[in-house]
């Protein structure tokens, strides 16, 4: 009995029916770019200080001195939080007493910003963070937003992959792009903290989907090109709502692609609908310029055909021996602690010196070689030392930030980007090595578990950055010891490069420090490049 490769193999692996799909499909992700990013300009933080109201009738000595200075990165700034005491400030003004000379000012009693706070206009004309007055002690809403933001992504990874089973890979990919759309358009609406955080909720529920459906390195690229689209748009556009505007547009342009972008044809015939199916791929193989069976599918034969006649498996079976339960809980820990540095570095760009807007697009353009990098890595050399090598390089420059002169602020800027280059490379690089790893019966239960514990790691990492507020070094500390740490833990990771995939938990490879005795598994090709290509075929 022919199954559905054997019946499509006329088709070609990489035919111009196939790049076209390829292209439109990375091309859709281009507005993730945008949206999974977009938090760092629309919560941007400005400079601010306590307003002081004009009927405080204080001289203008006094209204000049009525904000404390303080301590932030080794320099005296005005307070960002508090004020003097303002019934205080009247009455020593109302005597002539001037500050400094007759009042140590270091005596007077402070209190919060009771009317509100005065923000700076020099980066942003509005945000969030203006708009609702998120600092202080309401600082904790903006890594908030950022956290729910991935809360939905993590639930729409759940959601997407159960529904496209069940009403179709094309259906649900434009399902989640038009919630993407709809939802950040009513965002421009919001009238609250609370509704635009909800609001953000859902449109991360429709960033997901079309990551599952086409080449890793495509949507990569694309995604970083719509990641460096985004800063460009936030330069010229600097007030939120307008901004949110401008970036939602561009997920209209994803609308005609319901009439290009055809349906899975596997898809169609696990539903049995086989003359579906039969039409896109007699359209595939004009395209292709390659002839067609008179008879594609034979009913009678695919009817007992299924795409995974496979046991089934549950999450239990990752932690059935010990070299597996092993193998997966550091897995998931190189997947959670590399997401918590990827979306930290990414996050953390207002942060660093210089302009927000450079720094960010500087933090998308570095992606892309890193992409390419990581490509020409899997393709040349074993998988454990490669990507120990650039967590460690990573890792270790993010670590050496704090040892920065202050007045080094291009070099500061130069080794954060050096530390996202390496650890965007792992990142895409664990998507091939934890394929390799598992075997045939859990593999896809295994890729789902460490994308959940990357979701995991994106939730908390906006709580990384807001350690900012207490010491400026030590989000970097912390993210460089862990990538650091990750980069240890790969070494004792089994070698896949050059081994066949495995098909059973006997063929599983080994960890380094349990085996004993010679690899039982195949061996492959050590040119063979890793086939991570999946389209909509």
């Amino acid at each position: 009995m022919r199954d559905y490769d054997a019946a499509t193999a006329f088709l070609g692996e990489w035919g111009r029916f196939q790049r076209l799909v390829f292209f439109l499909l990375s091309a859709s992700t281009i507005p993730n770019g945008f949206n999974g990013m977009s938090v760092v300009f629309l919560a941007g933080t400005p400079e601010h200080r306590c307003v002081v109201p004009s009927g405080a009738n204080l001289s203008a000595e006094w209204l000049n001195a009525s904000i404390p200075l303080e301590l932030r990165g080794g320099r005296a700034v005005p307070s960002r939080c508090r004020r003097y005491r303002l019934a205080a400030l009247t009455n020593l003004s109302a005597l002539g007493l001037r500050p400094g000379s007759d009042v140590e000012l270091e005596s007077l009693e402070q209190e919060p910003c009771r009317d509100g706070w005065e923000y700076s206009r020099d980066v942003y004309r509005s945000t969030i963070i203006t708009e609702w007055n998120l600092v202080c002690e309401d600082d904790w809403k903006a890594p908030l937003t950022t956290s729910l933001f991935f809360v939905g992504v993590l639930i729409g990874s759940f959601i997407s992959g159960q529904l496209s089973d069940r009403f179709g890979r094309k259906n649900i990919l434009f399902l989640t792009m038009a919630v993407q759309t709809a939802f950040s358009f009513l965002q421009i609406f919001s009238i609250s903290w609370e509704m635009f955080t909800v609001l953000f909720l859902i449109v991360g529920m429709g960033q997901i989907s079309n990551y599952v459906v086409a080449f890793i390195l495509g949507i990569c690229i694309f995604f970083a090109i719509g990641y460096m689209l985004l800063p460009l748009f936030a330069y010229f556009i600097r007030d939120w709502r307008m901004l949110l505007l401008a970036l939602t547009v561009p997920g209209l342009f994803c609308i005609p692609l319901w009439w290009i972008i055809p349906e899975s044809p596997r898809w169609l015939i696990s539903q049995g609908r086989y003359k579906e199916a039969d039409v896109i791929i007699r359209k595939a193989a004009k395209i292709n310029g390659v002839p067609a069976p008179e008879v594609l599918f034979d009913t009678a034969e695919m009817q007992d055909w299924k795409p995974q006649q496979q046991q089934k498996a549950i999450l239990l079976d990752l932690f059935r021996t010990r070299n597996t339960a092993t193998i997966t809980i550091m897995s998931l820990l190189l997947w959670f602690f590399t997401s918590v540095g990827y979306f930290g570095l990414s996050l953390s760009t207002p942060n660093w010196h210089g302009s927000a807007y450079i720094n960010c697009f500087l933090s998308a353009v570095i992606e892309v070689p890193a992409y390419v990098i990581a490509w020409l890595l899997l393709r040349c050399l074993p998988r454990r030392y490669s990507l120990a090598g650039i967590f460690f390089l990573g890792g270790g420059v993010v670590l050496f930030i704090q040892l920065v002169p202050a007045d080094f602020n291009v070099l500061s800027v130069g080794l954060v980007m050096l530390g996202k280059f390496g650890i965007t490379a792992a990142f895409s690089m664990l998507y091939v090595y934890s394929v390799e790893l598992y075997p045939t019966l859990v593999r896809n239960m295994a890729v789902g578990a460490t994308s959940t514990a990357s979701r995991l790691g994106s939730i908390i990492a906006p709580y990384f950055v807001y350690l900012d507020a207490y010491d400026k070094y030590l989000p970097y500390i912390l993210m460089g010891s862990l990538t650091v740490l990750i980069g240890i833990l790969t070494l004792f990771l089994p070698e896949s490069y050059g081994n066949s995939l495995p098909e059973s938990f006997e063929q599983m490879l080994k960890l380094k420090c349990f085996r004993n005795g010679q690899q039982t598994t195949g061996i492959r090709n050590a040119k063979e490049s890793p086939k991570v290509l999946v389209t909509p075929l």
